[in-house]
């Protein structure tokens, strides 16, 4: 066999459908987000303005998880010394899983090494700790809930379209209704920035006698009048069994979680292999994101804050007529529709702007739908705002890209 042989036929072919993937070397700065320094291949630098990071609030720059950070480092050394069934569990763990059941209204919390692990790990569970358990998964939902659901056993599946509440209802009804249930979805799908009809969903599960399991990543510390996520805001969070959420996006720091009943925490805790098996966050990692959690609870001008830069970018690039895909919520992706253009695209805007914006391709979206995915947050100020339209406008005008064509 030749191996060798192999890896270069796979990774040409990904070249030759223009969506091999190729990372930037930046630096952040601290206290300059959304501010960094582009090193380039050559080994010059160049000032940039990321564009694309999911740190929504800039809090992995704020002074209070700083300082958080900053007393457990000097407090407890680097690492957690294992996992928390051996040697991991710290107060500052615990500290971090009461902020989260508070922040969430539930009785228990469960910190995981990611939100993607979490994901995997408590979906894949879920079928030991419910035999025969029928997920019902939304079409676009996350390649970590596909695998926790992939990889739970046995245990049957359904896949209803997007969004599409009548035909999840025509799913449930079709099965046995004594079979256990549980249907797991989004909150806020982040390729188009669209929410999931949580009240409905929740509807239908107390109808049919089933669980359910939001995914809330996108959505915690922004959305809320504590930052709880789309379902606090709509006055769902109580009727939600499982929330999944993130430490690594709006929280800025690093990390995953669930939260439901103290049953199904333990639950969890107990059987899940990605929970037992893996070493647990540093305790300086817990205490950034408990303070960040913390803090968000009341600060709602930020989150104000937020919701305006997305809402004035929106506008502005309607206002050229770019192909921008809005459903309301802050994610800004602008419709390219061809990978080798996506690519172009994003290559100029940083080495003639200063912008960065990483193109989004198959399979995070499917072909014939590449994308630019801006995310604004309350740093980024009308002048940082006002570069990017004004480089976009430019470089639309000059590139045919809804015509299968690029020129510059």
């Amino acid at each position: 066999m030749d191996y060798d042989g192999k890896i270069d036929a796979a990774l040409q072919r990904l070249h030759d459908e223009g969506r091999y993937r190729v990372f930037i070397d930046i630096e952040r700065r601290r206290g300059n987000f959304p501010h960094a320094v582009w090193k380039r291949p050559d080994g010059s630098e160049k000032d940039i303005v990321i564009w694309c990071g999911n740190d929504y609030l800039g809090m992995g720059q704020h002074p209070v998880v700083l300082a958080a950070m900053h007393e457990a480092l000097e407090a407890t050394g680097a690492g957690s010394g294992g996992t928390r069934n051996i040697s991991g569990t710290t107060v500052y763990h615990k500290r971090l899983e009461a902020e989260l059941s508070d922040l969430h209204g539930k009785e228990a919390a469960l910190v995981f090494s990611s939100a993607y692990i979490a994901n995997d790990a408590t979906l894949s569970t879920l079928r030991t700790i419910f035999p025969g358990l029928i997920i019902y998964s939304d079409a676009l939902n996350h390649a970590s809930m596909i695998e926790g659901i992939r990889r739970g056993g046995s245990g049957a599946k359904r896949i209803f379209r997007h969004n599409d509440v009548a035909h999840l209802r025509e799913l449930l009804a079709a099965d046995d209704p004594a079979a256990p249930k549980l249907i797991a979805f989004e909150s806020i799908y982040s390729m188009d920035g669209d929410f999931g009809p949580i009240e409905e969903i929740c509807d239908l599960a107390e109808e049919f006698g089933a669980l359910t399991y939001l995914d809330e990543v996108h959505a915690v510390g922004m959305y809320g009048p504590r930052g709880g996520g789309v379902a606090e805001r709509d006055g769902q969070m109580h009727r939600l069994d499982i929330i999944n959420g993130t430490l690594g996006k709006a929280f800025g720091v690093f990390g995953g979680y669930i939260a439901a009943s103290a049953k199904m925490v333990d639950a969890i805790r107990s059987y899940a292999p990605g929970f037992i098996f893996t070493t647990s966050l540093p305790p300086v990692v817990a205490a950034g994101a408990a303070a960040s959690v913390r803090h968000l609870k009341t600060d709602q001008d930020l989150r104000d804050r937020h919701q305006a830069a997305a809402a004035t970018l929106k506008l502005r690039l309607r206002g050229l007529g770019l192909p921008i895909i809005d459903h309301g919520s802050h994610i800004v992706p602008v419709h390219v529709g061809d990978p080798v253009h996506c690519k172009l695209l994003s290559d100029m805007l940083l080495e003639n702007f200063g912008i960065y914006v990483q193109p989004i391709n198959y399979p995070t979206v499917p072909k014939g739908t590449e994308r630019l995915r801006f995310t604004p947050s309350p740093v980024h100020d009308p002048g940082m705002i006002d570069g990017l339209v004004k480089a976009m406008d430019r470089l639309w005008s000059h590139c045919a890209l809804n015509r299968a064509e690029l020129s510059a």
